[in-house]
C-alpha cells in the first residue's frame, strides 16, 4: 500500500494548471510529480514517472485528452478536467475514474481523490459530507450545475430523467441536460407529488405519462421500463392521485 498517490497534471490552461497544483498541495496524500501543457511534451515523462494518477484536460491544441488516453502505457488512473459535459459518456467508456467539470471546488476535488486513495487505504476516515445542491430559488424551478454554468430549469418542462453512472440526463421539452448529480439529490429538489422513480435509471414526470402498458411507460416516443424494485410504490402513488 502506498503512503501517497503520485500524480501529474496535463492541462494547457495556465490558470487551471495553477488551481490544480494548489489543490494538490493541500492534500497530504497526493504528491505532484510533474505538470505539462501538451500531450506530446508529457508522453515520454509519464512513461518514466509512471504516476498513480493523471489529471487530464480534454481540449488541448496538439491532441485531445480522450485520444491521448489509449496511448498511455502503463495507464495511470485518470481524472478528467474539462469545462464541457458532452464528453462524459465517452470518458466512462475509457474507464476514467472521475470527470471534474470546471470550475470545480476544492471539496469536489478532494472527494474525488479521497475515493481513489481509499481504494488502497481502507482505514482512512469517511468522506466529508458533500455540498447540498443548489436550493430551489422559487416554486416551479430548480438550479443545477451544467458544465461551467448554473442553469435554471422549470420543473414543468421536465419529461423524465435518465441515470448515466455519476451523471443524470434531464430530458425537457426543449433540450437534454447533463448534470453531475445523484437521483437522491435531484429528488430532494423536485416536488415529490409530481415525479416518481420507476427504475434504477429513470425518474418520470407523472403528468407527462401518455400511457402505461406491460410495465412500460410511454412519454412521447420514449419507452421507459418500470422495474420490480419501484413498481409497487409507483402504482400505489398513481392510485392516490
Amino acid at each position: 500500500m502506498h503512503d501517497k498517490l503520485t500524480c501529474c497534471i496535463l492541462e494547457d490552461e495556465y490558470l487551471a494548471q495553477e488551481i490544480l497544483e494548489e489543490y494538490i498541495r493541500k492534500v497530504p496524500f497526493l504528491e505532484l510529480k510533474g505538470s505539462y501543457t501538451s500531450p506530446l511534451e508529457a508522453a515520454a515523462h509519464l512513461q518514466q514517472i509512471k504516476p498513480d494518477l493523471l489529471f487530464l484536460d480534454i481540449n488541448m491544441p496538439d491532441l485531445d485528452g480522450l485520444s491521448f488516453i489509449p496511448m498511455l502505457s502503463p495507464r495511470p488512473r485518470i481524472i478528467l478536467t474539462t469545462a464541457y459535459d458532452q464528453y462524459a459518456l465517452k470518458a466512462y467508456e475509457l474507464e476514467v475514474k472521475d470527470y471534474l467539470l470546471k470550475p470545480f471546488t476544492f471539496e469536489r476535488f478532494y472527494k474525488s481523490v479521497l475515493r481513489l486513495y481509499r481504494e488502497q487505504s481502507p482505514t482512512l476516515p469517511a468522506e466529508p459530507k458533500a455540498e447540498k445542491p443548489e436550493a430551489r430559488p422559487e416554486p416551479g424551478h430548480i438550479f443545477l450545475k451544467v458544465g461551467h454554468r448554473i442553469q435554471k430549469i422549470a420543473t414543468r418542462d421536465i419529461l423524465f430523467v435518465e441515470g448515466m453512472k455519476d451523471y443524470l440526463r434531464i430530458h425537457t421539452r426543449q433540450e437534454k441536460i447533463m448534470t453531475l448529480l445523484s437521483f437522491a439529490r435531484l429528488e430532494e429538489l423536485l416536488p415529490p407529488q409530481d415525479f416518481a422513480r420507476v427504475h434504477r435509471s429513470f425518474l418520470v414526470a407523472i403528468d407527462k405519462i401518455d400511457h402505461i402498458e406491460k410495465n412500460r411507460i410511454q412519454i412521447g416516443d420514449q419507452l421507459i421500463p418500470i422495474s420490480d424494485t419501484y413498481a409497487e410504490a409507483f402504482y400505489r402513488m398513481l392510485k392516490g392521485l
